[in-house]
């Protein structure tokens, strides 16, 4: 079973990777020669989910999963939200979103915050969406060389450590996006697709 996975996100690719069961082969964009940035414009985690699995599939005709996932913080009124992964600017890279998500949270005494990833599925003509989520609280400063992103400051509820200081094999157990794809791969378990 071949399925694309519509991210040119290494880090994310790698975390899929190993959720993956045997019997289905994950494709990268990379490996259908998709070198392109596929613009996010929709206004919802849902939307811009659906908005990459349709680019892959109308432009590749392949079956095709993608992901967006925001991170909303109570006390900033559940900023950066869709702007997750440009919070400080279109180019800025995730050292500099964490640095302003720190820094507006300052004088902030309520650091709840939570996950949520969305995942579209297309496929047999159908687009699915499942969704996971991650509650937790973000540190005053970063901790862990693992993971990526916000992961160095977002600590799952119930645990002590950042996302970024837990082995993957841990956080692919309690991560928004490991839920998310879970749920994924149930589906297609269970529908014994043959793509």
């Amino acid at each position: 079973m071949k399925l694309v996975f519509a991210t040119h996100n290494q880090n994310k690719l790698k975390e899929i990777q190993a959720l993956v069961p045997d019997h289905i082969q994950l494709i990268s964009l990379q490996d259908i020669g998709c070198t392109e940035a596929i613009p996010e414009t929709a206004d919802t985690l849902q939307g811009n989910a659906k908005l990459k699995a349709d680019y892959v599939t109308n432009n590749y005709n392949l079956p095709c999963f993608a992901d967006d996932t925001g991170l909303f913080v109570d006390a900033l009124n559940g900023e950066p939200g869709i702007y997750t992964a440009r919070y400080a600017g279109a180019e800025s890279g995730a050292d500099a979103n964490v640095k302003k998500l720190l820094e507006n949270l300052l004088d902030k005494k309520n650091r709840a915050a939570h996950f949520s990833t969305y995942i579209a599925l297309n496929i047999e003509g159908e687009t699915l969406l499942f969704e996971g989520s991650a509650e937790g609280v973000i540190t005053k400063k970063k901790k862990g060389e693992n993971g990526f992103g916000y992961d160095p400051i977002f600590k799952p509820a119930g645990h002590d450590r950042t996302f970024a200081e837990l082995p993957l094999a841990t956080k692919n157990k309690m991560s928004h996006r490991a839920k998310a794809f879970t749920k994924l791969i149930a589906f297609l378990n269970k529908t014994n697709t043959n793509i």
